[in-house]
């Protein structure tokens, strides 16, 4: 990347894990939070990193930046999670200038997500980069780059089915609730966590179940009471979880705490309990396991049902590569110019500085010389021979580094573009 003059750093990197081969629990170790990204990112820019993205959910941590060596993307990301860089090394991937430009077009429309047409990861792309903008870590590549992603993302959408019929870790879980419990209009239904998969869950538990015994519990009681208010739920005390868990018959954990909410001692040992865990780290405790009349199933399980839905939607994968592979060429083009952007910008400055010595020396020699007139055809004869080299260096680009040196040697230009 070093030829396309677009950062300090060498070369682009996507260094990151995700469910395909990072379990919970690893995926755990490597969770940031959003006051570990916002340190994460102030390191970098210590460091001189002057591109970076950060991205980290349930499916997946990601960075997305310019360095000189990956390893400086590991050791930022090691050193502001729970995670080793020997745990890294056995689950991660790392992909180089063009491979992690594909990455990032995969992921972003949907395509590499743990639900098939799960759009929820651009949303994520969007705020990692409204928050390194804001410390000045954008760069031309990275702002263009992730309009480019968002562009295919709507054109997936507009142009496909792809995420057509509710799917989602939240829906999945009403699904298996309803494929697995009898009677689930009687049942009473504890969710803890509000977060937006804790909503989401609410909404298709209303929407699905139709069971009027659902009561949330969240830290902060307020946001459940406003959840609560639009479905006309019950909203217990944080105090009072262990008594609504001993009273529930599905318990659905949505905290998306860094360690374990529910512990063994919580439940009670004697009544029948379904457990759903849609938390990364996990939010409740490996322990749980062991009492006979509690069944814990966690989102990784969930993530993992398949249904018509998802068999429909593979479908449109063919005609969303080619989208993605129309909008990345675009973007590629694009990042050709960046090449020769320096050289061409170079050669204006010299057309300028040649024209700017012929007129002054014109405007010696003759008296009634109009300045105006001569200003507006020079710079239309400058503006029409830069848009002959532009459009040659763009279409022959297999004779570009050439075409460069030739240039650079004709109008002495050498010097300006090193």
């Amino acid at each position: 990347m070093e030829d396309y003059h677009i950062s300090k750093g060498k070369h682009f990197y996507t260094i990151g894990l995700s469910y395909k081969k990072a379990d919970a629990e690893i995926r755990g170790h490597f969770s940031l939070t959003e006051e570990s990204k916002q340190r994460l990112l102030e390191q970098a820019k210590e460091e001189g990193i002057d591109g970076i993205l950060v991205t980290s959910t349930c499916n997946r941590t990601e960075i997305y930046g310019f360095a000189q060596h990956p390893f400086q993307l590991i050791k930022l990301l090691c050193e502001h999670t729970h995670g080793t860089v020997e745990e890294f090394e056995k689950v991660a991937y790392v992909f180089k200038n063009k491979q992690a430009i594909s990455h990032i077009f995969k992921v972003g429309t949907g395509l590499d997500s743990q639900i098939l047409g799960d759009f929820e990861i651009i949303s994520q792309l969007k705020v990692a980069f409204i928050r390194s903008k804001k410390l000045g870590l954008v760069n031309a590549f990275l702002e263009r780059l992730v309009n480019a992603v968002i562009q295919a993302s709507k054109r997936i959408k507009n142009e496909t089915e792809i995420s057509s019929g509710a799917t989602s870790v939240s829906f999945a879980s009403v699904q298996y609730i309803l494929k697995h419990i009898e009677n689930i209009s009687e049942k009473n239904i504890l969710l803890f966590g509000t977060g937006k998969i804790g909503r989401n869950t609410c909404e298709n538990l209303v929407k699905h179940t139709r069971n009027n015994h659902i009561t949330l519990i969240n830290r902060t009681k307020d946001k459940a009471e406003k959840i609560a208010g639009k479905f006309n739920l019950i909203v217990k005390d944080y105090a009072d979880l262990q008594a609504e868990i001993r009273n529930s018959d599905i318990l659905i954990v949505a905290t998306g705490a860094h360690n374990p909410t529910i512990s063994k001692e919580l439940i009670y040992p004697k009544k029948e309990l379904l457990i759903l865990d849609l938390s990364i780290p996990k939010n409740v405790s490996d322990d749980v396991h062991e009492l006979e009349n509690v069944k814990l199933i966690h989102l990784d399980h969930l993530s993992q049902m398949t249904d018509e839905t998802l068999e429909r939607r593979r479908q449109f994968i063919p005609q969303a590569k080619e989208i993605i592979a129309e909008v990345e060429n675009d973007f590629n083009k694009w990042l050709e110019t960046r090449k020769f952007a320096p050289t061409i910008k170079a050669l204006k400055k010299k057309l300028k500085m040649m024209k700017d010595a012929e007129l002054d020396f014109q405007r010696k020699k003759i008296s009634d010389f109009n300045d105006e007139q001569a200003e507006i055809v020079s710079n239309r004869i400058i503006q029409k021979i830069m848009k002959h080299f532009a459009n040659h260096l763009k279409e022959d680009s297999q004779t570009t580094d050439e075409s460069l040196e030739l240039i650079q040697k004709v109008f002495h230009l050498e010097e300006v573009t090193k």
